[in-house]
């Protein structure tokens, strides 16, 4: 059985999971990790657990050691240098004429590897570039185009509701949101209300839409015939969250009612279309 780890890198990124048989790690320990882009350090973000080879599918990098503090040193040194490597990549990247933002360069613990993150609109060519960094800083580069939710995620900022972007603070993955999520909490359907500061939906639709979809269900839909202390009258509007209803009277007036003073409820009969069935089409015998 191997001792498995999970590891993240950034404060909201991806958890990665690592051997580290015999190590003795526990969370929020620092490490030094063998990746596919050389050295980096992380912090442990769940507890070893136990695994069967067989169970791993592809064999899992190492944990080399716990960080040390030359380590921590060494990554601080690294930032500035991947600063000064951000500003040489956008000199070449205008140089080249290329459509293309640049984000993020981060060179790995031990050097052998410089890794650029950038977004475009469309697939850019960028082979001349890598040869150009590849011949400048002397040593591997990768370039890495990543999506409008990535690019909000590793530049950050501060949403609608004016705090810092979920993205950039705890989500470690996207989920899917539609606007059908919007239309169940009786949103408005307008993109550009609804959209955060990637342009794509907003990742909190989808935060309280299970719980809008169950509270829902208790409330009547509209065209629904209740009867209130008023009377009998007919739903003409709803408010989730408050659980009431808005119904009409039978003298036209419109009122609020807790879904508790309902006292029964008729559902509406479905409507009956009106226009003629199409007349089935004989086939002809041969």
């Amino acid at each position: 059985m191997a001792q498995i780890v999970g590891v993240r890198f950034k404060g909201a990124g991806r958890v990665y999971h690592f051997h580290a048989s015999g190590l003795g790690l526990g969370v929020h320990d620092d490490v030094v990790v063998q990746t596919a882009q050389g050295l980096e350090v992380g912090k442990v973000v769940t507890a070893p657990d136990k695994m069967s080879p067989s169970d791993m599918g592809e064999p899992l990098k190492p944990v080399l050691r716990k960080a040390e503090d030359h380590d921590f040193a060494r990554v601080e040194a690294l930032k500035e240098k991947g600063k000064e490597a951000k500003v040489k990549c956008q000199q070449m990247i205008a140089q080249f004429e290329l459509p293309m933002k640049l984000l993020a360069a981060d060179w790995s613990l031990d050097g052998s590897c410089l890794n650029f993150l950038f977004s475009a609109e469309e697939r850019v060519d960028f082979r001349a570039l890598v040869r150009e960094l590849t011949k400048t800083f002397r040593t591997r580069v990768e370039l890495r185009q990543v999506g409008a939710r990535d690019e909000a995620k590793i530049v950050g900022g501060c949403g609608r509701c004016g705090r810092p972007l979920c993205c950039a603070t705890h989500l470690t993955s996207f989920e899917s949101v539609s606007m059908k999520m919007a239309k169940e909490q009786d949103l408005p359907l307008n993109p550009g209300k609804i959209s955060g500061v990637c342009g794509r939906l907003l990742c909190c639709l989808g935060y309280e839409c299970a719980q809008y979809k169950e509270m829902k269900a208790s409330l009547p839909r509209g065209g629904t015939i209740v009867t209130t202390s008023e009377g009998e009258a007919k739903v003409v509007g709803s408010n989730t969250l408050k659980q009431t209803v808005t119904v009409q009277l039978e003298s036209d007036a419109r009122i609020e009612v807790a879904l508790s003073d309902l006292v029964t409820k008729k559902e509406p009969e479905p409507a009956i279309s009106s226009a003629p069935k199409p007349k089935r089409r004989r086939r002809r015998k041969p």
